[in-house]
This record gives C-alpha cells, sequence and structure tokens, in this order.
C-alpha cells in the first residue's frame, strides 16, 4: 500500500511537470520550453499565430513562479526570456522586472491586469489542435502545467480559416512576415468583443449604436447662411465651369448622411450670433475653392505642399504648439509655466488695456500658470476677411503640470478663467468643433467635459488604468475619445450626453501620443510613440489598416484633409509624412518613400530640399544599415533638419501648416 500511494504521487507529480530532484520553479522553466520550442518548429503556416502564444505564456509563468515563494527561480526564469520581448514589450518587462514575493504582485498595476484578466488570443483551428495535440503528448515534459496556466489565464478563440474569408485565407497567413512583431488588433488585455466598451465575459455581441452623421445647423442659421450666400453670389458671380456659393452650400447639406445624425437637443449651444453666418459662409468659400484631393490618379500620389514653422533657441523648453483656425496666431506652451504668442501676419498684438508707454510687440506672453504648460486649444476661428468683423480667434485653453486649465482672452491677453478640479497634470486640452465645451485629458487617470461659462466640469469620464495622455472631439461634438499610455494603451470613445464609454479601440504596442478623426466622423487615426499609427472603423471598432514609417519617439499630431482620404502626421523623429488611407495600387506600392529628420542621414537627391528615395520596396534605409519597414500608404515625407515636429494641421483650403523646435 505504501508502495502504491508514493507511485501514484510520483505519477502526479510529474503529470504536473515536477520531478523528485527538480527546484520548485523549474516546472516553469520546462512548461515555457515546451510550447517556445513547439512554435519554433510548426508549420509556417502556422507559426505566425502560434507565436501569440509566447508572450502570455511567458507573463503566466514568471507570474505564477512568484506567487510560489521561489525569488530566485522567478529571477533565473524572467531573466532567460526576456529578450525575446524587449522590443514589443519593453514597458511591461519593465514594469514586471522587480517582482520576486507575491505581495509584489499585489501593488503591481501590471501584474494586476494580467492576473485580473484573461488574455485573449485569436488562432485558426488547425492552429489549436496541433498545440493541444503536442501538449496532452507530452504530459510528463511540462504539458499537464500548460493546460492549466492555458485553462486559467488565456481566452483562445478558434476560427475556422475556410469560413472567415480572406482575411485568414493561406495566402494571407503566408504574407503576415512583415508584422510578425505586431499583436492582432483583437488580441491581449483585456478581452473583450472589438470595438465594444463592455469587457465583461457576457457581454453581448451588439455594439452599442453610435449616431456619426453631421449635428444639424439651427434652421435659422441655415436660412441667414442662404440668404449671405445668395448676396456674395450676386455681388461676385463664380467663374466658368464653378458652382456658386449657395449651390456649393445645398450640395454639401444633400451629401450629408440624416439616418444617424444625433439629435440638436443632444448638446446645447447658445444661440448663433453674426459671427457664426460669417464663419459659415467663409468655410463654403473656401471648401469651394480649395486644393482638391482625389486621391491616387494613374499610380501618382496627391502633391500636396507644407509650410514649417520652425522655433529657433528654444533650448528644448517648447512642450506644444497650436495653430489658430484662422491662420493669424500660432501659440507654445513652455517648461517655464508661460504661454507665448506669435502672429503669423507681423501685426503688432495690442490689447485696450496696455498702457500708452508700452511698445507694440507681434508676441505677447500669457503667465498665470505654476508648472510647465502641456496643452494649448484656440476657440473655432476662420480666416473671416477684415470687412466681415475681423479675425474671431478670441479665446484660448492651456492646460499644465499645476493641474489647472486656463482660459485666456487674446482680446486683452489676459487670463478669463481658472478651471480646477484635475488631481494631477493635466496632459491634453480641446475646444469642441463647436465651442462653447471642452474636453480635459490628466494623469488622474480621468477626462473631464467642461462649458466656458462653468468652473466646475459638466462631465467626468472614468474608466482608463493609466494615464489619459490625449483627447479629441468627434466632429458631430456627441462624442470624445481619449488614449492611454502605461499598461493599458487603449483608446475610448465616450458619450457626452449618458457620461459612458461606447467603443473601446485596442491593439497598440506603444503609449498613444495623439488622435485624429476624420471629417465625415467615420474614421479614426491614432499614433503611439512607437512609431505606428492606426486606423479604425468607428462603426465597427475594428482596425482598418497599421500605417509604419515613422521612428520612435512619439506621433505628436495628426490631422484630415477635408475630403477625409489623406492623413498627415508629425512627430519626434523630425518628419512630416502624407498617408493616403485609401490604399495604393499593388503597381504603386513602395515607390515614393522619404526619410531623413532627427538622428537620421539619407543617401539620396534633395529635391527642393525634400530627400527622396527611390525603389521598388517600401523600405528605407537609416543609421547602421537597418531597414525601417515603410507602410505603402505614405506617399511622401518630408525630413527637418533636426526639428521635432509638434504639430500638423490641414486647413479648410487643404494646405497644411507644420510646426517645431530646432534640435541641434
Amino acid at each position: 500500500m505504501l508502495r502504491r500511494e508514493s507511485d501514484y504521487h510520483e505519477r502526479q507529480s510529474q503529470l504536473n511537470g515536477v520531478r523528485p530532484d527538480d527546484n520548485p520553479g523549474d516546472k516553469y522553466f520546462r512548461t515555457y520550453n515546451l510550447v517556445k520550442q513547439w512554435v519554433e518548429s510548426a508549420l509556417e503556416v502556422y507559426k505566425t499565430e502560434l507565436k501569440r502564444l509566447l508572450w502570455p505564456m511567458f507573463v503566466y509563468c514568471f507570474l505564477d513562479c512568484v506567487e510560489e515563494y521561489v525569488p530566485k527561480e522567478a529571477e533565473r526564469f524572467f531573466a532567460s526570456y526576456r529578450k525575446e520581448f524587449e522590443t514589443e514589450h519593453s514597458d511591461d518587462i519593465r514594469a514586471l522586472s522587480l517582482l520576486r514575493y507575491p505581495e509584489h504582485t499585489r501593488v503591481n498595476d501590471t501584474a494586476q491586469i494580467y492576473l485580473n484578466n484573461k488574455y485573449r488570443v485569436t488562432l485558426s483551428t488547425a492552429a489549436f489542435s496541433t498545440l493541444i495535440q503536442h501538449i496532452e503528448a507530452n504530459e510528463i515534459f511540462g504539458g499537464t502545467q500548460a493546460l492549466v496556466t492555458i485553462q486559467k489565464y488565456f481566452n483562445i478563440v478558434t476560427v475556422d480559416r475556410a469560413a472567415s474569408g480572406e482575411d485568414r485565407s493561406l495566402a494571407k497567413l503566408l504574407s503576415q512576415g512583415a508584422d510578425d512583431d505586431m499583436p492582432r488588433e483583437d488580441e491581449g488585455i483585456p478581452g473583450h468583443k472589438p470595438g465594444s466598451a463592455n469587457t465583461s465575459s457576457n457581454a453581448p455581441d451588439r455594439l452599442i449604436k453610435v449616431n456619426l452623421g453631421q449635428l444639424p445647423m439651427e434652421s435659422d442659421l441655415m436660412e441667414d447662411v442662404k440668404a449671405e450666400l445668395a448676396a456674395e453670389d450676386a455681388a461676385n458671380p463664380p467663374g466658368p465651369g464653378r458652382n456658386t456659393l449657395l449651390d456649393e452650400f445645398e450640395q454639401r447639406i444633400k451629401r450629408e448622411p440624416t439616418d444617424d445624425a444625433p439629435s440638436r437637443d443632444t448638446l446645447p449651444l447658445p444661440p448663433s450670433l453674426a459671427r457664426n453666418v460669417a464663419m459659415e459662409v467663409q468655410r463654403v468659400k473656401e471648401n469651394r475653392d480649395r486644393f482638391r484631393i482625389e486621391g491616387r490618379t494613374g499610380g501618382v500620389a496627391p502633391a500636396l505642399s507644407v509650410t514649417m514653422f520652425t522655433f529657433h533657441n528654444t533650448f528644448d523648453s517648447l512642450n506644444c504648439i497650436e495653430f489658430s483656425g484662422d491662420y493669424t496666431l500660432v501659440a507654445v506652451g513652455t517648461s517655464e509655466s508661460y504661454i507665448r504668442i506669435w502672429s503669423l501676419t507681423n501685426q503688432p498684438l495690442t490689447s485696450p488695456v496696455d498702457p500708452p508707454t508700452q511698445q507694440p510687440s507681434s508676441s505677447r506672453r500669457l503667465i498665470g500658470h505654476s508648472g510647465p504648460v502641456y496643452a494649448l486649444s484656440f476657440s473655432p476661428s476662420l480666416a473671416i476677411p477684415q470687412a466681415e468683423g475681423g479675425p474671431d480667434t478670441r479665446l484660448l485653453l492651456s492646460g499644465s503640470q499645476d493641474g489647472s486649465v486656463r482660459l485666456w482672452s487674446l482680446e486683452t491677453f489676459t487670463c478669463l478663467v481658472a478651471y480646477n478640479g484635475h488631481a494631477s497634470p493635466v496632459w491634453d486640452v480641446r475646444f469642441s468643433p463647436h465651442g462653447h465645451y471642452f474636453v480635459s485629458a490628466s494623469a488622474d487617470r480621468t477626462a473631464r467635459m467642461w462649458s466656458t461659462d462653468h468652473i466646475s466640469p459638466l462631465r467626468l469620464f472614468v474608466g482608463h488604468d493609466s494615464d489619459a495622455e490625449c483627447a479629441i472631439w468627434h466632429p458631430n461634438s456627441t462624442y470624445v475619445f481619449t488614449g492611454s499610455g502605461g499598461v493599458e494603451r487603449n483608446i475610448r470613445m465616450w458619450d457626452v450626453n449618458r457620461g459612458t464609454a461606447v467603443r473601446l479601440f485596442t491593439g497598440h504596442t506603444g503609449n498613444i501620443t495623439s488622435l485624429a478623426c476624420s471629417p465625415n466622423g467615420r474614421t479614426l487615426a491614432s499614433g503611439d510613440d512607437k512609431g505606428d499609427i492606426m486606423i479604425w472603423d468607428i462603426g465597427s471598432g475594428r482596425l482598418g489598416k497599421r500605417l509604419r514609417g515613422h521612428g520612435k519617439g512619439g506621433i505628436w499630431s495628426m490631422d484630415w484633409c477635408v475630403e477625409g482620404t489623406v492623413l498627415v502626421s508629425g512627430g519626434a523623429d523630425g518628419t512630416v509624412r502624407v498617408w493616403d488611407i485609401q490604399g495604393a495600387a499593388p503597381t504603386d506600392q513602395g515607390k515614393v518613400v522619404a526619410e531623413g529628420g532627427q538622428g537620421t542621414k539619407v543617401d539620396s537627391v534633395g529635391v527642393n530640399g525634400v530627400g527622396i528615395v527611390g525603389g521598388g520596396a517600401a523600405t528605407a534605409r537609416k543609421g547602421k544599415g537597418k531597414e525601417a519597414v515603410v507602410s505603402p500608404e505614405q506617399v511622401s515625407a518630408f525630413p527637418t533638419k533636426k526639428s521635432p515636429v509638434y504639430k500638423v494641421k490641414f486647413t479648410e483650403s487643404n494646405l497644411v501648416m507644420a510646426g517645431g523646435a530646432y534640435l541641434p
């Protein structure tokens, strides 16, 4: 009986991956190596999918080893395999590297996110079957522990490749080599249905309906605009082949779908004024006379030009740059806690409250914050001719490390209101496209919606597990998007009326540093500090494209053209890049690629100061001969001379403005 019981316990220990002469943590080495060796020896058609299992298997084996009070084995396990994941998961590696005892996991945010959520991975049915067969056939070599880990921590979704269309065809799987280091859009923590903001396991398959159409115009405002446009057409008839302003306006109204437009009662706005009429008239004028971007014609990309404003002698003290909507002002936020404004027309910036002895100047300083200024936002405006009331940029918002948001008058250059509510630095602040409302994003993991006439927030958006790094408005002003960094790295879409999240976009491997919503409100672009841009379909919540070409350090600003087909981006790598989101024809891929900017060297022929690299593959050579993958959607790149790009902006006429600081 003693021998039988001894044999039984020995057999159970072997099934659990434990051997009589084992150290307590050896079973986790055996478990991870069992999965790793099988993935490396799998058929190429399955290898791309199965490699997605290695990161979560490494994390959960390490965390279980820590939980068993074997600190030396946990340290040895982590050191043995960490290098395989440092490129893709550098932040998580750094956060987990100090864990040795179970008490450490209780206070570590990254460990808690992994332990309290199941890691979602999508595999084809065939790949999953081969994995399970291999594990079951090697029970005494770590297979049983591997099954326990998968059952406890994984949410593996199997997809029948033959029944799921082109996205999972054999040819598609074999062509995924260029993106082997990138996760799928439905992979990771938390395991949720793509797009759904409900992360519970029993969440309904149906996404919450969102109204992405334009906010209807007030009937009185519309009639006033039509009258002004008719008067303008009578005074200045259009040339041959051009629409009248009234026709252009009515065609725009007809093009805007009304089936999913939000109700005007959703977002109460102040009554329209004469300047609102003038702005709408000017918008119609610029829209009719704009540089039209029709997409690629015969393989030739849109020929955009960029006006770059470079700030010198800043000594790396600039944190943000913002252009006004009427293109007459540029403002910068500094680490010295003040804001400086310049006139782009070289006109003196004067105020009625200036003393008579003050010398007129084309720049002004706004002083009031007690910490570095991280974000700025001008009130909505357009370049209205002087005869119609003059420049309309009247207000400026600023967010600071001191936790406050300040509203500044650009008539008197004084602070009107200080909005206090955030408990940590304010990373971003944005005026609504319709004015009156604004949103702020903070290191306290919240975003808040305010109105300019109330000192307390109207809405509190809570749900991020890390800093809310950036925020933007939907064009119809009824939704807000916020992006996070840290261990979370997702984007949430909030309904401003209800204050709840209606979409969740996951898939970035870096901290999200920039967001931009297309003018039609259907598409969202997000950029991160790894240099990747993702294009999302807002309605379905799914990833459409992943754009690569920027260097590491952060994509700090993006903007869409009026048509919503071309995206421009700028960032820490010192380049402004143009992307054709409609995609390239197969023969166009990689034909137009440019590199340059801060810390890069290009062997090329300069054309008007822009280096162009030609070739048949979408790659460009950067330092030490390493090839950087460039997506075929990139149609041009404008390198600066050691100037990181803080801001890019499309005007209503489809011209591009950019701003940066020279950092030798």
